[in-house]
């Protein structure tokens, strides 16, 4: 508060200066999140690692938790590089509610890129979810949008520490396609791709490799969509309290 003109009482907003924490599965998540206002961490998919890492971190330097990065497709209405804004997160039995203020504008500048934007929940997963009849499985089970391997620990880490938290991930393997084994194991610890495990397997199985570059193709559309949803983080202040 401070005094404005012939003495009356004016309020002023005060603007939280620290950063929002970003998680991501991968170093190509972690890139394009990267920035001003952000810290970021990247799990290189391993929810372990990722529990290890948040164990350390103090949530006192932060105002709130965004899950960012590409997911697997639960609706099969969904096509790559289809946008999820979580309104809630999903794993067992455990339930968060998730939050990120979008104004129709900013939805519409996204779509402008032939991308849908939709509104719905995320099943959190401990291990990648790749054949086609277990991503229905889970769909059934959770009526979920999409699966990822970081927004359940993103969200129970924000929950215990009264923080802020929203969901916002990509499509990238869509419900109709399953992910080919070679591709699952071919991500090093780091998040990078393993190129010689790649060029080794398909010289093992040369019949993997139209799949893997649907693969491929699926997931470089889903970042270029993650690309333009950047500005998302940016609106960190509509972030609304993580409930369980």
């Amino acid at each position: 508060m401070k005094l404005g003109a012939g003495g009356h009482v004016s309020a002023v907003c005060r603007i939280d200066p620290r950063p929002v924490l970003i998680v991501t599965g991968l170093v190509q998540e972690a890139r394009i999140a990267a920035g001003p206002g952000m810290t970021v961490i990247c799990s290189s998919s391993d929810p372990q690692q990722l529990r290890a890492l948040l164990t350390v971190f103090d949530p006192s330097t932060i105002r709130g938790v965004i899950s960012f990065g590409v997911a697997g497709g639960l609706d099969p209405s969904l096509k790559s590089g289809d946008v999820v804004v979580a309104t809630e997160v999903l794993a067992g039995d455990a339930r968060w509610l998730a939050g990120l203020a979008l104004n129709e504008e900013l939805i519409a500048s996204v779509a402008l890129g032939r991308r849908r934007v939709v509104r719905g929940g995320l099943a959190g997963v401990e291990q990648v979810v790749a054949a086609r009849a277990l991503k229905a499985a889970l769909r059934s089970e959770t009526g979920a949008a999409a699966v990822d391997m970081e927004s359940h620990i993103a969200a129970a880490y924000a929950t215990e520490a009264g923080l802020p938290f929203a969901a916002l991930r990509v499509i990238s393997d869509p419900a109709s396609r399953g992910l080919p084994a070679l591709a699952m194991s071919a991500i090093k610890p780091n998040g990078r791709i393993d190129l010689r495990k790649v060029l080794g397997g398909l010289a093992r199985n040369p019949t993997s490799l139209h799949a893997l570059v649907s693969t491929g193709i699926d997931f470089n559309r889903a970042l270029r969509s993650l690309r333009g949803c950047r500005g998302f983080l940016l609106g960190g202040e509509g972030l609304v309290a993580a409930d369980l």
